[in-house]
């Protein structure tokens, strides 16, 4: 009909080697993404860590910030 070659058979051995590797691509996928996600959790987990110190310098910043200006406010009333 559209002028195309029969399909060549394709060699088991091929087949098998191509199964193969897919196979080992798969397993390999996963245990890389499986070591990333690890990797990745304990990096979070001190990124946590350090956001909440963070957090904390920025609370008492701002809260110096605000007492600063307040006073600066009384000061100007006076």
């Amino acid at each position: 009909m559209s002028g195309l070659p029969a399909a060549v058979r394709v060699s088991p051995l091929i087949k098998f080697g191509r199964w193969s590797l897919l196979t080992l691509g798969v397993v390999y996928g996963a245990f890389h993404q499986g070591r990333l996600s690890r990797k990745e959790a304990a990096f979070r987990e001190v990124e946590d860590k350090q956001k909440a110190i963070r957090d904390a310098k920025v609370a008492e910043e701002k809260k110096r910030a605000a007492e600063r200006e307040i006073a600066e406010l009384e000061a100007l009333a006076k």
